[in-house]
């Protein structure tokens, strides 16, 4: 199967992916809809990155992140939610659930993703209609040549002593699902995606605790929970060095 032939498949499988998530989005028949929702947008954005220059992709891309952007929050208010539940803490996760039900409502209305929805049909008509001139700028030089330089912006960033770690995990994810997408055109060995992997989740982690913190700062009924996350977050901060160092060493290893 040609680069192109993948690209299309992968841009099918999101299409549809979208389409369900859609479906039970409106029949509120599940509590796992808004972060499969987020995977879709996730898969998608990683395809479309190195391509988001383009005519045909540009906008889809733009209107991506804008769902990504409005959808953020709410997921990090899922997350926090069911640690709250979890803990037994179910006043203070009460009153964010009802939160959540208002986002749901307003996730259904969206108008960012029903413009998501059509610009997946425009552009794969493009892509597929636009085939002699689309295999200029979708080849795996150019993807290969896209990989090596988030290889080695991640591997600046590591090599910051006091960098942005919010920054760093962004980078880390970006490199991951990116390579995950165009594994044909890939470099990094099974090792090294480990290593991603693992810092990720490391970074995952603290970051979780850190946006915790950070609202226990604003909301009332939060804040004697507030010194144990910011002990919490940076054991996790600390913990997340080692699985950085391994990363460190397996991104420069040659391919």
């Amino acid at each position: 199967m040609s680069l192109l032939d993948s690209l299309v498949a992968r841009w099918l499988r999101c299409q549809v992916g979208f389409w369900q998530v859609q479906a039970r989005l409106q029949a509120q028949t599940d509590d796992e809809a808004l972060h499969d929702l987020r995977i879709q947008l996730r898969r998608l954005r990683s395809v479309l990155r190195p391509l988001r220059k383009q005519a045909c992709v540009a906008p889809l891309y733009i209107a991506a992140a804008d769902l990504g952007r409005l959808t953020t929050p709410w997921r990090d208010l899922e997350v926090l939610c069911a640690h709250l539940q979890a803990a037994g803490l179910t006043q203070a996760c009460a009153v964010r659930s009802s939160a959540l039900r208002g986002a749901y409502a307003e996730l259904r209305q969206a108008t960012a993703l029903a413009a998501l929805l059509a610009l997946l049909d425009d552009s794969l008509w493009a892509l597929r209609h636009g085939a002699r001139q689309t295999r200029r700028w979708v080849s795996k030089k150019r993807i290969r040549r896209y990989l090596q330089q988030q290889r080695r912006q991640l591997q600046a960033a590591l090599a910051e002593p006091h960098g942005d770690r919010h920054r760093l995990r962004l980078l880390i994810k970006r490199l991951r699902y990116s390579n995950e997408v165009y594994g044909s055109c890939s470099t990094l060995s099974v090792p090294c995606m480990d290593a991603l992997k693992a810092a990720q989740a490391a970074l995952g982690d603290w970051h979780d605790l850190d946006q915790w913190c950070q609202r226990a700062a604003r909301e009332v009924d939060l804040q004697p929970l507030q010194a144990a996350w910011q002990l919490q977050a940076s054991t996790a901060l600390a913990a997340a060095e080692q699985p950085l160092q391994v990363l460190t060493k397996r991104l420069a290893e040659r391919p």
